[in-house]
């Protein structure tokens, strides 16, 4: 058994090609941890990750174009929502009627997901769920300043949503 204390002495005792094989993986593999190798506006999955976030937690990271609000929440384009999402977004930017009566209620930002601001700046829509007896898990919640997030779990996780 050959023992290493670097990887460039690992490097040092394999053949030249299993050496560049190695190399590349390793290089796959920074790139892939850090997000620099791919353009995140190359395809809409890129743009709409599939996971969960709240913002702040590890692999979450805002693209280079999310505005200053979004705070280092995952970013979602509106076209990219679900269909009864971007219904919501028709009837906010209508101004309703909404069909639950709790819509437009102040959020109150409890869970601590959403930057920080004084009671009253967030109000909550709910986003129908297909399927669902009741309001469902599902909101849109808006910002004084026309900020939106999406949150498909309750306000656990949310995404900042770009028009």
């Amino acid at each position: 058994m050959i023992m290493c204390g670097s990887i460039g002495g690992m490097l040092r005792t394999l053949p030249r090609a299993a050496a560049a094989v190695l190399a590349t993986c390793l290089l796959a593999l920074f790139c892939a941890l850090l997000g620099g190798c791919a353009d995140s506006s190359a395809s809409p999955a890129a743009a709409h990750s599939t996971g969960h976030s709240s913002g702040h937690s590890s692999g979450s990271s805002a693209t280079a174009s999310a505005p200053a609000w979004a705070d280092g929440h995952r970013t979602v384009r509106a076209a990219d929502l679900p269909a009864q999402a971007r219904d919501t977004l028709a009837l906010i930017d209508r101004g309703g009627p909404y069909p639950y009566r709790r819509d437009g209620i102040v959020f109150g930002n409890l869970e601590k997901e959403l930057p920080s601001h004084p009671r009253g700046y967030y109000h909550e829509y709910t986003v129908p769920t297909p399927g669902s007896r009741d309001r469902g898990a599902r909101r849109i919640v808006t910002g004084r300043n026309d900020e939106l997030f999406y949150t498909d779990d309750h306000y656990q996780s949310f995404e900042a949503v770009l028009r």
